[in-house]
């Protein structure tokens, strides 16, 4: 699986000035996303808020699917504080990389963040494009087997559960998994289910 390259400078930094917004442009607040092509260069950094505002810059993401030895899936329950599909059912870890980290830091940092585990072995997966209407994402797949003592962050998730394969298929028509999840488990559940 690639990783991230980055310019040995910082990358500028978008919104660039154009016709529509001449002249020096603000720096914009907050954490900073690097913006990448398809095979992992980085070119630029912005905020996460812009990647999602309709610019549709492609910018990296990690995801950590974590499997145990009787093949079920652990899933994380979305916050109801989140302001993207609150309350639905999500991977296990899932976050933004920031500028600057590579895509395995990024993992440690979520999984940290998200579930309080830091020592596990990172199983690469695969890495690919996911579109939506508000975003572009490079989305880095990690695999964990199993069953670490789970301490989920209250502001992050609001609930998590182990799932048999049968019964995240039969929740595929009910309208609680993200959207993301439910492509994404189908490009990887054979990979998955072999590591067993």
């Amino acid at each position: 699986m690639m990783d991230l390259l980055y310019p040995a400078e910082p990358a500028p930094l978008y919104p660039r000035p154009s016709i529509q917004r001449p002249g020096k442009q603000p720096v914009p607040k907050g954490e900073k996303v690097p913006l990448v092509e398809p095979s992992g260069l980085v070119y630029g950094q912005a905020t996460r808020e812009w990647c999602h505002g309709g610019s549709k810059a492609l910018h990296p993401v990690v995801h950590l699917h974590i499997i145990d030895r009787f093949g079920r899936i652990y899933l994380q329950k979305r916050s109801l504080t989140k302001d993207f599909l609150p309350g639905y059912w999500d991977t296990a870890v899932g976050g933004h990389i920031t500028y600057g980290e590579q895509a395995e830091e990024a993992l440690y940092r979520e999984a940290a963040e998200e579930l309080g585990i830091q020592a596990f072995n990172a199983i690469p997966i695969e890495s690919y494009i996911y579109e939506t209407d508000r975003e572009r994402e490079l989305i880095f797949v990690y695999a964990m087997i199993g069953h670490p003592n789970l301490d989920p962050d209250n502001g992050e998730v609001s609930e998590g559960k182990w799932w048999s394969v049968e019964e995240l298929e039969s929740a595929w028509e009910k309208d609680i998994l993200t959207p993301n999840l439910r492509s994404e488990f189908l490009r990887v559940k054979d990979r998955l289910l072999s590591l067993l």
